[in-house]
């Protein structure tokens, strides 16, 4: 059974930072590709970032570019995401999700077999 636990998630202010941790198990790690989305209350869930196994070149939507860092350890089942000068737009729902063999810029929520529970960040103005 392919598990994805989420932590990290809390209450920051802005200009903050947080570190969110996805931790798979049940599936082969180094075979899918790592992507964060968040949701907002009353939006669509929104692709943030994504990662490939071979961990190069990760992929950012413009919104977190320059501030986001992703990375993963393949040997610890686990991938993280750095959120550094988070504003008060960047509250949202944060959920991990896996799929095999895809770009790590993939945005549609279709394309991702496995999700978390999700973890609540929340940046006060």
């Amino acid at each position: 059974q392919v598990q994805l636990v989420e932590s990290g998630g809390g209450l920051v202010e802005a200009g903050g930072s947080l570190r969110l941790s996805c931790t798979a198990s049940g599936l082969t790690f180094s075979w899918y590709t790592m992507v964060w989305f968040r949701q907002a209350p009353g939006k669509e869930r929104e692709f943030v970032a994504g990662i490939t196994s071979n961990t190069t070149s990760p992929s950012y939507a413009d919104s977190v570019k320059g501030r986001f860092t992703l990375f993963r350890d393949n040997a610890k089942y686990t991938v993280y995401l750095q959120m550094n000068s988070l504003k008060s737009e960047d509250t949202a729902v944060y959920y991990c999700a896996a799929a095999k063999w895809i770009p790590a810029s993939t945005m549609m929520t279709a394309r991702y077999n496995y999700w978390g529970q999700g973890t609540q960040v929340t940046v006060s103005s």
